[in-house]
Protein backbone atom coordinates (compact mmCIF):
# COMPACT_ATOMS: atom_id res chain seq x y z
CA UNK A 1 0.00 0.00 0.00
CA UNK A 2 2.57 2.53 0.98
CA UNK A 3 4.58 1.42 -1.73
CA UNK A 4 1.47 2.23 -4.96
CA UNK A 5 0.90 5.55 -2.59
CA UNK A 6 4.83 6.40 -3.32
CA UNK A 7 4.48 5.35 -7.16
CA UNK A 8 2.06 7.61 -7.96
CA UNK A 9 3.22 10.12 -5.98
CA UNK A 10 6.78 10.02 -8.12
CA UNK A 11 4.46 9.57 -11.14
CA UNK A 12 2.25 12.80 -9.89
CA UNK A 13 5.75 15.05 -9.52
CA UNK A 14 7.00 13.59 -12.43
CA UNK A 15 4.48 14.64 -14.48
CA UNK A 16 3.82 17.93 -12.99
CA UNK A 17 7.96 18.13 -13.73
CA UNK A 18 7.46 17.44 -17.97
CA UNK A 19 4.06 19.75 -18.03
CA UNK A 20 5.63 22.83 -16.79
CA UNK A 21 8.56 22.01 -18.83
CA UNK A 22 6.54 21.69 -21.59
CA UNK A 23 4.37 24.80 -21.44
CA UNK A 24 4.90 28.15 -21.55
CA UNK A 25 2.61 31.29 -21.19
CA UNK A 26 3.08 34.64 -23.77
CA UNK A 27 0.99 37.32 -22.69
CA UNK A 28 -0.46 40.40 -24.84
CA UNK A 29 3.29 42.56 -24.68
CA UNK A 30 5.59 39.81 -25.77
CA UNK A 31 6.25 37.25 -28.53
CA UNK A 32 8.46 34.19 -28.63
CA UNK A 33 11.05 31.97 -30.48
CA UNK A 34 10.93 28.61 -29.78
CA UNK A 35 14.51 26.72 -30.05
CA UNK A 36 15.50 23.32 -30.47
CA UNK A 37 19.39 22.72 -29.91
CA UNK A 38 19.69 26.41 -30.45
CA UNK A 39 18.33 26.33 -33.87
CA UNK A 40 14.63 28.29 -34.34
CA UNK A 41 11.91 26.23 -34.23
CA UNK A 42 9.09 28.50 -34.51
CA UNK A 43 8.03 32.47 -33.57
CA UNK A 44 4.65 32.47 -31.31
CA UNK A 45 2.86 35.94 -31.81
CA UNK A 46 -0.59 34.99 -30.29
CA UNK A 47 -0.54 35.49 -26.51
CA UNK A 48 -2.02 32.57 -24.46
CA UNK A 49 -0.56 29.03 -23.29
CA UNK A 50 1.69 27.23 -25.58
CA UNK A 51 3.11 23.75 -25.98
CA UNK A 52 7.14 22.17 -26.47
CA UNK A 53 8.98 19.42 -26.37
CA UNK A 54 10.45 19.55 -22.52
CA UNK A 55 13.91 19.49 -21.74
CA UNK A 56 14.82 19.34 -25.75
CA UNK A 57 13.12 22.99 -26.88
CA UNK A 58 13.58 26.28 -25.09
CA UNK A 59 11.48 29.06 -25.64
CA UNK A 60 13.04 33.26 -26.10
CA UNK A 61 10.71 36.31 -24.85
CA UNK A 62 11.05 39.21 -27.04
CA UNK A 63 9.61 42.31 -25.98
CA UNK A 64 6.59 43.39 -28.71
CA UNK A 65 6.30 46.77 -27.46
CA UNK A 66 7.73 49.99 -28.87
CA UNK A 67 11.53 49.95 -26.81
CA UNK A 68 12.97 53.36 -26.08
CA UNK A 69 16.88 53.59 -27.72
CA UNK A 70 19.55 56.37 -26.05
CA UNK A 71 22.74 56.34 -27.61
CA UNK A 72 25.53 58.39 -26.17
CA UNK A 73 25.80 61.96 -26.90
CA UNK A 74 27.91 62.49 -30.12
CA UNK A 75 29.59 65.00 -31.72
CA UNK A 76 28.58 66.45 -35.12
CA UNK A 77 30.13 68.74 -37.60
CA UNK A 78 27.47 70.71 -39.72
CA UNK A 79 28.03 71.68 -43.15
CA UNK A 80 28.48 75.24 -42.25
CA UNK A 81 32.07 73.93 -40.10
CA UNK A 82 30.16 74.31 -36.67
CA UNK A 83 30.39 71.31 -33.65
CA UNK A 84 27.39 70.40 -31.90
CA UNK A 85 27.14 67.74 -29.12
CA UNK A 86 24.12 66.23 -29.80
CA UNK A 87 21.87 64.59 -27.96
CA UNK A 88 19.08 61.77 -29.54
CA UNK A 89 16.96 59.00 -28.89
CA UNK A 90 15.04 56.33 -30.93
CA UNK A 91 11.97 54.39 -30.56
CA UNK A 92 12.21 50.92 -32.48
CA UNK A 93 10.08 47.57 -32.60
CA UNK A 94 10.98 43.85 -33.33
CA UNK A 95 9.29 43.12 -36.16
CA UNK A 96 10.71 39.62 -36.74
CA UNK A 97 11.81 37.95 -34.06
CA UNK A 98 13.84 35.04 -36.08
CA UNK A 99 15.61 37.50 -38.08
CA UNK A 100 16.50 39.73 -34.85
CA UNK A 101 17.56 36.25 -33.30
CA UNK A 102 19.41 35.06 -35.88
CA UNK A 103 21.41 38.84 -36.57
CA UNK A 104 21.48 40.29 -32.91
CA UNK A 105 20.72 37.77 -30.42
CA UNK A 106 19.36 39.30 -27.75
CA UNK A 107 18.78 43.56 -27.02
CA UNK A 108 21.61 44.29 -25.56
CA UNK A 109 23.63 43.13 -28.85
CA UNK A 110 20.51 45.08 -30.89
CA UNK A 111 20.96 48.52 -28.95
CA UNK A 112 24.43 48.75 -29.31
CA UNK A 113 24.86 48.41 -32.75
CA UNK A 114 21.70 50.86 -32.90
CA UNK A 115 23.55 53.34 -31.51
CA UNK A 116 26.30 53.11 -33.89
CA UNK A 117 23.95 53.11 -36.53
CA UNK A 118 21.77 56.19 -34.93
CA UNK A 119 24.65 58.21 -34.47
CA UNK A 120 26.32 57.50 -37.85
CA UNK A 121 22.92 58.79 -39.07
CA UNK A 122 23.19 62.04 -37.46
CA UNK A 123 27.24 62.85 -38.61
CA UNK A 124 25.75 61.84 -42.04
CA UNK A 125 22.51 64.09 -42.59
CA UNK A 126 23.84 66.72 -40.12
CA UNK A 127 27.13 67.05 -41.64
CA UNK A 128 24.99 67.79 -45.06
CA UNK A 129 22.77 71.08 -43.19
CA UNK A 130 23.45 74.12 -41.48
CA UNK A 131 22.84 75.22 -38.19
CA UNK A 132 20.04 77.32 -39.53
CA UNK A 133 17.74 74.53 -40.68
CA UNK A 134 18.14 72.79 -37.28
CA UNK A 135 16.77 75.93 -35.87
CA UNK A 136 14.01 76.34 -38.21
CA UNK A 137 11.02 74.88 -40.00
CA UNK A 138 13.82 72.21 -41.81
CA UNK A 139 14.08 70.36 -38.76
CA UNK A 140 11.10 68.07 -38.90
CA UNK A 141 12.35 67.03 -42.54
CA UNK A 142 16.05 66.56 -40.91
CA UNK A 143 14.96 64.38 -38.68
CA UNK A 144 12.54 61.97 -40.87
CA UNK A 145 15.54 62.17 -43.58
CA UNK A 146 17.55 60.49 -40.12
CA UNK A 147 15.12 58.30 -39.37
CA UNK A 148 14.85 56.76 -42.91
CA UNK A 149 18.86 56.27 -42.98
CA UNK A 150 18.16 54.46 -39.70
CA UNK A 151 15.16 52.32 -40.92
CA UNK A 152 16.86 50.91 -43.82
CA UNK A 153 20.04 49.58 -41.93
CA UNK A 154 17.84 48.28 -38.79
CA UNK A 155 15.92 46.30 -41.21
CA UNK A 156 18.60 43.84 -41.11
CA UNK A 157 17.81 42.80 -37.80
CA UNK A 158 14.29 42.88 -37.66
CA UNK A 159 13.99 45.68 -36.32
CA UNK A 160 11.38 49.04 -37.04
CA UNK A 161 12.63 52.60 -36.25
CA UNK A 162 9.22 54.03 -34.96
CA UNK A 163 10.97 57.61 -34.64
CA UNK A 164 14.42 59.49 -33.73
CA UNK A 165 14.84 62.93 -32.37
CA UNK A 166 17.07 65.29 -31.01
CA UNK A 167 16.73 66.19 -27.39
CA UNK A 168 19.29 68.63 -27.11
CA UNK A 169 21.97 70.40 -29.46
CA UNK A 170 24.29 72.25 -27.84
CA UNK A 171 27.66 74.01 -28.70
CA UNK A 172 30.58 72.53 -27.17
CA UNK A 173 31.88 74.81 -24.07
CA UNK A 174 35.01 75.59 -25.79
CA UNK A 175 33.37 76.39 -29.16
CA UNK A 176 30.68 78.30 -26.69
CA UNK A 177 33.03 80.61 -24.74
CA UNK A 178 35.09 81.18 -28.09
CA UNK A 179 31.65 83.07 -29.72
CA UNK A 180 30.71 84.41 -26.42
CA UNK A 181 34.20 86.00 -26.28
CA UNK A 182 33.51 87.12 -29.73
CA UNK A 183 30.21 87.97 -29.55
CA UNK A 184 31.32 90.93 -26.50
CA UNK A 185 34.20 91.45 -28.52
CA UNK A 186 31.32 92.39 -31.21
CA UNK A 187 29.29 94.13 -28.73
CA UNK A 188 31.71 96.75 -27.80
CA UNK A 189 32.66 97.40 -31.13
CA UNK A 190 29.03 98.39 -31.59
CA UNK A 191 29.07 99.94 -28.60
CA UNK A 192 32.29 102.01 -28.90
CA UNK A 193 30.59 102.93 -32.70
CA UNK A 194 26.92 103.91 -31.11
CA UNK A 195 29.16 106.33 -28.10
CA UNK A 196 31.75 107.89 -31.13
CA UNK A 197 28.19 108.77 -33.13
CA UNK A 198 26.87 109.91 -29.67
CA UNK A 199 29.66 112.23 -29.05
CA UNK A 200 29.51 113.27 -32.95
CA UNK A 201 26.02 114.37 -32.68
CA UNK A 202 26.20 116.27 -28.94
CA UNK A 203 28.96 118.45 -30.66
CA UNK A 204 27.19 119.00 -33.76
CA UNK A 205 24.19 119.91 -31.46
CA UNK A 206 26.12 122.14 -28.72
CA UNK A 207 27.77 124.05 -31.68
CA UNK A 208 24.42 124.69 -33.25
CA UNK A 209 23.43 125.58 -29.95
CA UNK A 210 26.25 127.91 -28.99
CA UNK A 211 25.92 129.65 -32.61
CA UNK A 212 21.85 130.56 -32.23
CA UNK A 213 22.78 131.43 -28.74
CA UNK A 214 25.77 133.57 -30.13
CA UNK A 215 22.62 134.74 -32.82
CA UNK A 216 20.39 135.10 -30.09
CA UNK A 217 22.23 137.26 -27.64
CA UNK A 218 23.44 139.08 -30.85
CA UNK A 219 20.41 139.99 -32.02
CA UNK A 220 18.77 140.67 -28.47
CA UNK A 221 21.93 143.43 -27.48
CA UNK A 222 20.92 144.81 -31.09
CA UNK A 223 17.16 145.46 -30.23
CA UNK A 224 18.27 146.02 -26.77
CA UNK A 225 20.16 148.95 -28.22
CA UNK A 226 17.61 150.12 -30.90
CA UNK A 227 15.12 150.31 -27.60
CA UNK A 228 17.63 152.12 -25.41
CA UNK A 229 18.29 154.84 -28.47
CA UNK A 230 14.52 155.44 -28.98
CA UNK A 231 13.91 155.29 -25.78
CA UNK A 232 16.82 157.94 -24.90
CA UNK A 233 15.49 159.94 -27.88
CA UNK A 234 11.97 160.27 -26.29
CA UNK A 235 13.43 161.04 -23.18
CA UNK A 236 15.15 163.71 -24.63
CA UNK A 237 12.23 165.06 -26.48
CA UNK A 238 10.19 165.12 -23.63
CA UNK A 239 12.64 167.19 -21.05
CA UNK A 240 13.26 169.44 -24.05
CA UNK A 241 9.09 169.93 -24.23
CA UNK A 242 9.45 170.07 -20.10
CA UNK A 243 12.58 172.41 -20.35
CA UNK A 244 11.03 174.95 -22.96
CA UNK A 245 7.56 175.12 -21.02
CA UNK A 246 9.20 176.52 -17.54
CA UNK A 247 13.41 176.25 -17.78
CA UNK A 248 13.14 177.71 -14.02
CA UNK A 249 11.35 174.68 -12.78
CA UNK A 250 13.67 172.78 -14.47
CA UNK A 251 16.30 174.02 -12.91
CA UNK A 252 14.66 173.84 -9.70
CA UNK A 253 14.05 170.40 -10.23
CA UNK A 254 17.72 169.38 -11.46
CA UNK A 255 18.89 171.30 -8.49
CA UNK A 256 16.83 169.50 -5.99
CA UNK A 257 18.35 165.81 -7.51
CA UNK A 258 22.04 167.22 -7.11
CA UNK A 259 21.01 167.65 -3.60
CA UNK A 260 19.40 164.43 -3.01
CA UNK A 261 22.33 163.08 -4.49
CA UNK A 262 25.25 164.69 -3.11
CA UNK A 263 23.96 165.63 0.35
CA UNK A 264 22.84 161.78 1.07
CA UNK A 265 23.50 159.80 4.99
CA UNK A 266 27.13 158.62 4.20
CA UNK A 267 27.97 161.98 6.45
CA UNK A 268 30.40 163.32 3.15
CA UNK A 269 32.05 166.42 4.27
CA UNK A 270 31.77 169.11 1.35
CA UNK A 271 34.13 172.27 1.27
CA UNK A 272 31.74 174.79 -0.86
CA UNK A 273 31.04 178.60 -0.22
CA UNK A 274 27.39 179.18 1.22
CA UNK A 275 27.07 181.62 -1.15
CA UNK A 276 27.96 179.61 -3.80
CA UNK A 277 25.83 178.61 -6.70
CA UNK A 278 25.24 175.26 -5.60
CA UNK A 279 22.86 176.72 -2.63
CA UNK A 280 21.58 179.13 -4.08
CA UNK A 281 17.98 177.58 -3.26
CA UNK A 282 18.38 177.93 0.00
CA UNK A 283 17.93 181.35 0.62
CA UNK A 284 15.37 181.57 -1.72
CA UNK A 285 12.88 179.34 -3.86
CA UNK A 286 13.27 181.61 -7.31
CA UNK A 287 17.32 181.94 -6.48
CA UNK A 288 16.97 185.10 -7.51
CA UNK A 289 18.39 186.65 -4.36
CA UNK A 290 21.87 184.60 -4.61
CA UNK A 291 24.65 186.70 -4.83
CA UNK A 292 28.09 185.89 -6.13
CA UNK A 293 31.20 186.42 -3.09
CA UNK A 294 34.34 185.06 -2.75
CA UNK A 295 34.55 181.42 -1.20
CA UNK A 296 36.35 181.06 1.95
CA UNK A 297 39.62 179.18 2.03
CA UNK A 298 38.52 176.28 4.36
CA UNK A 299 35.11 176.09 5.59
CA UNK A 300 33.80 172.46 6.00
CA UNK A 301 30.24 172.19 6.37
CA UNK A 302 28.57 169.00 6.77
CA UNK A 303 26.34 167.63 3.87
CA UNK A 304 23.09 168.31 5.94
CA UNK A 305 23.41 171.90 7.25
CA UNK A 306 21.07 172.20 10.19
CA UNK A 307 20.18 175.78 9.65
CA UNK A 308 19.25 175.05 5.75
CA UNK A 309 16.92 172.61 6.03
CA UNK A 310 14.28 174.38 7.99
CA UNK A 311 14.79 177.39 6.07
CA UNK A 312 13.77 174.99 3.14
CA UNK A 313 11.38 173.70 4.13
CA UNK A 314 9.75 176.56 5.80
CA UNK A 315 9.92 178.71 2.67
Amino acid sequence: MNRSLLIVGIGILLAGIIASASLFTVNEAQQALVLQFGEPMRVVREPGLKAKIPFIQEVRILDRRVLDLDPPVEQVILADQKRLDVDAFARYRILDPLKFYQTAGNEAVAETRLNAIVNSALRRVLGSVTLLAILSDERPRVMNDIRGQVNDEAKRFGIEIVDVRIRRADLPEETSQSIFARMRSEREREAAEARAQGQEQSQQIRARADRERTVILAEAQRDSQVLRGEGDNQAIKLIAEATSQDPQFYSFYRTLEAYRKSLNKDDTTMVLSPTGEFFRYFGDLSGAGHQQGPAPTSTPMPARPSNAAPATAQQ
